[in-house]
């Protein structure tokens, strides 16, 4: 299951961007890998992690 700080693919949006909160464990925030903006998904099913949180803590 995808988590914060998990970089992510949203099939749905056909983007990647980091998981920056799951508000009541129904709605995830994202940004965008790059730049600014948010968006949100109600289907976790479909964020498919490409760089684990753990990994994504030692990048600059």
């Amino acid at each position: 299951m995808p988590w914060v700080g998990d970089l992510v693919r949203d099939e749905i949006a056909g983007r990647r961007g980091v998981i920056t909160d799951v508000r009541g464990g129904t709605v995830w925030v994202l940004r965008p890998e790059g730049g600014p903006g948010q968006w949100t998904s109600r289907q976790p099913e479909r964020l498919k992690v490409v760089t684990p949180r753990e990994e994504m803590r030692g990048r600059p």
